[in-house]
């Protein structure tokens, strides 16, 4: 890179600072004026002023004996400073080839003495400045004078910035304090080991619930007395800082080894936790501590944050009061953080979700009327990501509804192929029992059904039992809308959400299918056997339909025959089959019986 594309990105990045720091075109200050002041006395010069280095102006934040608040930048004596960070003297500026026709010489200024104002980053923001209207020179001590009104103005800087780096309510620097020390300490000791440490005085995810109940001021009371007694601990040094990182956060640095950090870890959890049973609500109680090795420079520090707090939430999910961050973890919670960006694109996309289409038979005959629609995703850089991967987190975020929207859409348009093609068939599809908490939910599926032409017989709902539960009486009226449609219903995985079976009667459903779970080595096993059986007795004499999932082998198939059993679905039928073949598969099975169409596995 050449000397010249270097200088002006360092330039763009001090003019970036420069503006951050939010002091060009503000009002005068006191506390700058008293320094300005004071070098115009130490000088007996009749002009002082502190002078910021703008893109093409010299700013005065302060000023004495001149009028004028700016003063362009080409030939500024301040700009000079600002460029070489230096003292800049100028003993006649009359005498100066360079100077000589500046809009400071015209004005009458002789005398030039610049002292740069350097922020701890290394950034020349302008001058602490004197000038005069006759020429003179300027003795060691005055210039020594000059630079430490330059550091005074800075630390004022500094001053006025820490603003907003003290949280108001503990008075502890807060997370951009966090970070700026990190970064200090990274320029002063690269390389060196560190431990970061984040204390959660409370389950974040109950936050909401806390300020609700006890108002929004007892986190900050919870704070100050976590801070208090942390600070009060005996495995607290005298000398180390505490951060206020977020709500109800905590952070700190460690050095040592691992094992001694996680001891002072279990030190200060007891400490914390004699004060919260003293003085706070006894449900905000069990602190945990994230801790993080890092070497300095080495890791972003916001980076090093963010894995403290991934470290405190893997304790809290194992119960411990301690855990030293994971990159297996993280990288998992990274990739279901990022399969939901991701899902966003793919649910747009032509090429990355597909579906499969699993044949449901009915038992006594082998004829095949339904099929289940299970939705497939080839992920453009990770290749395919399996369904109990990403389904659970999608049925859980806010993409729960285009999810089921795209599944509706292409499944109902599937239907309406086969139908032109001569195949009868019903899809049934998955859906999540937030959506029945969509006010148009049965509106939307009329109008995909009715798009395609189709009689509202042709789809069957799917939805788990816990799920149905769970969402209470807006889930069973949305339920109870859509089956005075004729709209069938499935209940699926039965038997694994609930313990009781007499919520049956409250659930407005067609079809009952037992879960896999009960159905794998039927034949071998007598408990399950007895189950089965029950389950199915009593979906009958609830009206239910009842459809056995997972079916595997030929004797599992007979023995829930004999059970009367309506449906059977699984990899015994046929595995989960692209379009085409299912297309082949549904057409084979109609003509020569279902134990050709699986290929020679004889079910009789």
């Amino acid at each position: 890179m050449s000397i010249s594309k270097r200088m002006d990105g360092f330039e763009k990045a001090r003019l970036a600072v420069l503006r951050q720091l939010n002091l060009l075109d503000t009002p005068p200050s006191e506390s700058f004026d008293r320094i300005v002041r004071m070098a115009r006395q130490i000088y007996d010069l009749p002009i002082a002023a502190i002078s910021l280095t703008d893109r093409d102006r010299q700013w005065f934040k302060s000023r004495v004996g001149i009028e004028h608040w700016e003063i362009p930048r080409y030939k500024a004596c301040c700009a000079e400073v600002t460029m070489t960070s230096n003292v800049v003297v100028i003993n006649d500026l009359l005498a100066s080839d360079f100077y000589v026709d500046s809009a400071l010489a015209k004005s009458g200024i002789r005398f030039y003495a610049g002292a740069p104002l350097i922020t701890h980053d290394g950034f020349t923001l302008g001058s602490m400045c004197v000038l005069g209207h006759e020429p003179r020179e300027a003795s060691d001590n005055e210039l020594a004078a000059l630079q430490d009104c330059s550091r005074m103005v800075m630390s004022q800087v500094d001053l006025q910035h820490a603003v907003g780096r003290v949280d108001f309510s503990s008075g502890l620097p807060n997370y951009i304090q966090f970070i700026e020390d990190l970064d200090d300490l990274a320029k002063d000791h690269p390389g060196e080991r560190y431990h970061a440490v984040s204390t959660d005085l409370v389950d974040l995810s109950h936050v909401g619930s806390l300020q609700r109940i006890m108002g929004p001021g007892y986190l900050s009371e919870l704070v100050c007395t976590g801070r208090n007694r942390l600070q009060a601990s005996p495995a607290w040094p005298a000398d180390k800082k505490l951060y206020h990182v977020g709500p109800g956060q905590l952070a700190h640095l460690e050095r040592g080894e691992e094992l001694q950090v996680l001891q002072r870890a279990h030190g200060l959890r007891e400490a914390l936790v004699t004060a919260l049973e003293d003085e706070a609500a006894p449900l905000a109680l069990n602190p945990t501590f994230g801790i993080v090795p890092f070497r300095l420079g080495r890791v972003s520090p916001s980076t090093t944050l963010r894995r403290t707090h991934c470290a405190a939430r893997d304790a809290r999910d194992h119960d411990l009061v301690a855990g030293v961050y994971s990159a297996a973890s993280d990288a998992l919670h990274q990739r279901t953080f990022n399969l939901l960006a991701d899902f966003r694109h793919a649910v747009n996309s032509s090429d990355q979700l597909h579906l499969v289409y699993q044949p449901r038979v009915m038992m006594a005959s082998g004829e095949c009327r339904s099929a289940e629609a299970l939705l497939r995703w080839r992920h453009r850089t990770l290749g395919t990501i399996y369904p109990t991967e990403f389904i659970p987190l999608l049925e859980q975020s806010p993409m729960c509804r285009p999810l089921t929207d795209w599944v509706l859409r292409h499944a109902l348009a599937q239907v309406a192929e086969w139908r032109r093609q001569g195949l009868n068939i019903r899809v049934a599809v998955n859906i999540a029992a937030a959506n029945l908490l969509e006010d148009d939910f049965t509106d939307r599926l009329l109008g995909y059904l009715a798009a395609e032409k189709l009689p509202l017989d042709c789809i069957e709902l799917e939805l788990t039992e816990s799920g149905l539960l769970s969402n209470g009486r807006a889930a069973r009226e949305q339920l109870a809308r859509l089956i005075s449609l004729d709209i069938h219903v499935a209940i699926d995985d039965f038997g694994t959400g609930y313990s009781s079976l007499a919520y049956l009667q409250h659930v407005p459903a067609h079809v009952v299918k037992i879960d896999r779970s009960f159905i794998t080595d039927l034949e071998q096993r007598k408990r399950s056997q007895t189950l089965v059986k029950s389950m199915i007795n009593m979906a009958h004499d609830l009206g239910y339909r009842v459809v056995a999932e997972g079916v595997e082998t030929s004797e599992s198939y007979h023995h829930l025959n004999g059970l009367d059993c309506d449906e059977a679905q699984g990899n015994l039928i046929a595995k989960p089959l692209a379009t085409e073949h299912f297309s082949r598969w549904f057409r084979n099975c109609q003509q020569t019986g279902l134990h050709s169409a699986k290929g020679g596995i004889l079910l009789n």
